[in-house]
């Protein structure tokens, strides 16, 4: 690693400090603002006493006025970075917030990592292979594919898959991660689970990237270092390979860096139909209650997912183009 890309690593890591506060202090302010978590918890707890409410306004910091939404900020991140024994209870049972969340987390990784690899792999690869006869038969036909697999939102692909595999053919399970009552780890019975969601959230991204491929191969087949490449006698597969895709993935990996970054919330449709327990629907059940202590960490994760991708797309310039200069 050289000096310039350690420089800029730092760098980015220290902006990345003051960000994180300032974009969860504006979702702190919406959070309370949107869900009145007084007024969620009393719909949760009706027979709480008077005693039990101050008790959960004190926990949470829900402090009166615009100085109280900075009292109450400050106190909810020290009790954050404490880590999650000092973060306040869910309003529902008082239970532990990490538990639940890092369960969704796992199962939403587990589902967005393999249907990343899925659509990104064979979207690029798609796109390729459709860039190499601009016009022809086969680029026609994985244009107009894409075209229409990108125009079918998750939640229509979902069903669709689930009315004809699951219920029509009763080949795959329709939803859940296991069977009703299932007990322990059973790989088989996870991959059949996994198969439609995974479906579903990869059919828009491999017409995407395809798509997007596509464009920006043939976008750099007409450079002047292409044209001096193939006239020095390089091999037009060498070309394709050596100097074409390296530079065509440069757009591509901005793409690819806003899309892995917003992975972890952006599943809810697809996890919400598939009843799939992930982040999604940990979101759902916790909007639907408004439970303020699992909103803000759900939500603070993925502002630092997001911000973290970015930086990794940034670097991954460096690496895919030496003429970026990071410092």
């Amino acid at each position: 690693m050289g000096v310039g890309v350690l420089r800029f690593i730092v760098r980015r890591l220290l902006w990345l400090v003051p960000t994180v506060v300032l974009v969860t202090f504006i979702v702190y302010l919406a959070l309370r603002v949107g869900f009145n978590p007084v007024a969620s918890y009393k719909r949760a707890n009706p027979r709480a006493s008077k005693a039990k409410v101050q008790q959960y306004i004190a926990a949470n910091g829900l402090y009166p006025g615009w100085g109280g939404y900075f009292r109450g900020y400050f106190k909810w991140l020290w009790q954050f970075v404490q880590g999650p024994d000092k973060w306040p209870r869910s309003i529902k049972g008082r239970a532990q917030v990490w538990p639940p969340l890092r369960y969704s987390i796992f199962n939403t990784l587990r589902l967005a990592g393999i249907a990343s690899i899925v659509g990104i792999g064979f979207g690029l690869i798609i796109g390729i292979i459709s860039s190499l006869r601009p016009g022809g038969v086969v680029d026609t036909f994985i244009n107009t594919s894409a075209f229409i697999a990108g125009s079918i939102q998750p939640f229509v692909s979902g069903v669709i898959l689930q009315l004809v595999f699951a219920v029509q053919l009763g080949w795959l399970p329709p939803t859940g991660v296991y069977p009703p009552g299932h007990q322990g780890f059973d790989l088989w019975e996870m991959v059949k689970h996994l198969i439609l969601p995974v479906t579903a959230v990869a059919i828009q991204s491999i017409a995407g990237y395809a798509r997007y491929m596509r464009a920006s191969v043939l976008d750099v087949r007409s450079s002047d270092y292409l044209r001096t490449a193939r006239a020095k006698g390089v091999s037009e597969f060498r070309v394709l390979t050596r100097h074409s895709v390296r530079n065509a993935l440069l757009p591509v990996v901005t793409l690819l860096g806003l899309d892995l970054g917003a992975i972890l919330g952006g599943l809810i449709i697809s996890e919400a139909i598939f009843e799939y327990p992930g982040m999604g629907v940990f979101f759902l059940k916790a909007s639907g209650n408004g439970d303020f202590p699992q909103l803000m960490p759900y939500m603070v994760i993925i502002v630092i997912s997001v911000l973290l991708f970015n930086l990794l797309a940034d670097l991954s310039y460096a690496v895919l183009d030496p003429r970026i200069r990071l410092d």
